[in-house]
């Protein structure tokens, strides 16, 4: 006959193993959405990296252009290559919008700015989904450039 000490401390006979299967059917459903996460705002990431950059070069590129057609040009290939660089596939000139703030868009002391817009997908999410549903997230970003004061128009 075993004490009531001993009866208490024996565990039940279905019991063996199963905090080992418990422990992996929880680690799964906290690990793969924690690393869904990850890899979505490292694509984020990359774009806002992206789209800085592209605003940035192309603002200045425009501005230091010989004339608009040629800055247009060139914006458009800052663009392109900043975007590449994060492993987007974008077109540069539909990502890229320019305003002037006068008329012409050079003219000395005028400014110019340039806006960036792209739509990052969210990973794994199958191409039928998302031509029901749109799960993508703009990003978007925006820099000015001063026109030198003493260019010469031409």
């Amino acid at each position: 006959m075993t004490s009531g000490w001993a009866a208490r401390r024996a565990r039940p006979a279905g019991d063996d193993g199963s905090s080992v299967v418990e422990f992996l059917g929880l680690s799964v459903v906290l690990i793969v959405p924690l690393v869904y996460l990850v890899l979505t705002l490292g694509r984020l990431e990359a774009a806002t990296f992206a789209v800085e950059g592209a605003a940035r070069e192309a603002a200045r590129t425009y501005v230091a252009a010989e004339g608009a057609d040629a800055g247009t040009q060139r914006a458009v290939a800052a663009v392109g290559i900043a975007l590449r660089d994060q492993g987007f596939d974008d077109d540069p000139a539909d990502a890229l919008t320019l305003t002037c703030s006068a008329e012409p868009c050079l003219a000395p002391g005028s400014d110019v700015a340039a806006r960036i817009e792209v739509r990052v997908p969210l990973p794994f999410v199958p191409s039928f989904v998302r031509a029901v549903v749109p799960l993508e997230v703009p990003v978007s970003a925006e820099r000015v450039a001063p026109v030198d004061t003493y260019r010469t128009t031409r």
